[in-house]
């Protein structure tokens, strides 16, 4: 295993899935524990790490060859600490679904064996290798030409406009964005507010938000363009994982008439680990997830 490792996780019915890349084997590792706690929809973890060890004396008795696939890696738990805890591979992990006679084993298969050709899929991948790419010069960050670059870079080749402006108003759960026509003012203004404080970088981030310049993926793209602008100004970025899905929705709802909720939910999230691909591949698999539709 390289020293640069790759973190991703994954989420089924809003259970966390965690997976480790290995640069040698090219090839995703998926925690055990966390697949036998989805799908024994157990939050206790003794009682997870307990069924996982019933269960691999049972199938070493058996003779079965997935107790010898596994692979001891080390993944952050959720006192942020480093453990070494049991992996498998996609194979192994479908191997071990199949041990499971119940419906939410099926459910799970149909969801880790999905795809990952859709646009969400391919895109996600895109943005994981953004924090590598040094689209951006210091400059630009701030400005909707770097949200435009973002955009254009996580959805080329998947939407037809990407990185566009969008031409036509939009709305969503009733509530209607900045109307198209005056987009460019909108924009204009948004791009000129002061961003030297937190406060200042909220506000500038839900009004970009309210403006919603792109016919689809605006979280996605303007969640990475606010951490951009947090870096270069206060170097500090948000670790997204310390923030719910629906706490976060919610407080986005709200931030149009009053972004308090929000600002509060991310400062209370701030991290100095700006440099650190594990942070952001983490914070992108949380972006990706408040998107999800239930």
């Amino acid at each position: 295993m390289t020293n640069n490792t790759k973190i991703s996780i994954r989420f089924f019915d809003d259970r966390e899935v965690r997976a480790v890349w290995d640069e040698e084997s090219n090839k995703w590792w998926f925690s055990v524990l966390d697949i036998v706690a989805v799908l024994n929809e157990q939050d206790d973890y003794n009682k997870v790490r307990n069924y996982w060890k019933y269960l691999k004396t049972k199938l070493k008795k058996e003779n079965n060859e997935l107790v010898s696939a596994t692979n001891r890696l080390k993944l952050t738990a959720s006192d942020g600490k480093k453990y070494l805890t049991d992996t498998l591979d996609s194979e192994g992990v479908i191997s071990l679904a199949k041990h499971f006679p119940n419906n939410k084993a099926m459910k799970f298969l149909d969801w880790f064996t999905y795809s990952d050709n859709s646009i969400d899929g391919q895109s996600k991948k895109k943005a994981y290798s953004f924090f590598e790419s040094n689209l951006i010069s210091d400059a630009e960050i701030g400005t909707t030409k770097s949200l435009q670059q973002i955009h254009a870079y996580i959805f080329g080749g998947l939407y037809d406009f990407a990185g566009q402006i969008r031409q036509k108003n939009i709305s969503k759960g009733g509530f209607q964005f900045a109307v198209s026509h005056f987009l460019g003012n909108t924009l204009k203004q948004i791009e000129e507010m002061p961003e030297n404080t937190f406060d200042e970088i909220v506000d500038k981030y839900v009004e970009m938000n309210i403006a919603h310049p792109f016919m689809e993926g605006n979280g996605r793209s303007t969640r990475i363009w606010l951490d951009l602008i947090l870096k270069k100004n206060l170097k500090k970025c948000i670790d997204w994982s310390k923030i719910g899905k629906t706490e976060y929705m919610n407080a986005m709802i709200k931030s149009s008439t009053n972004s308090t909720e929000l600002n509060s939910l991310l400062k209370n999230a701030l991290t100095d680990e700006i440099n650190s691909s594990e942070m952001f591949m983490k914070g992108i698999d949380y972006s990706y997830y408040y998107e999800e539709n239930e």
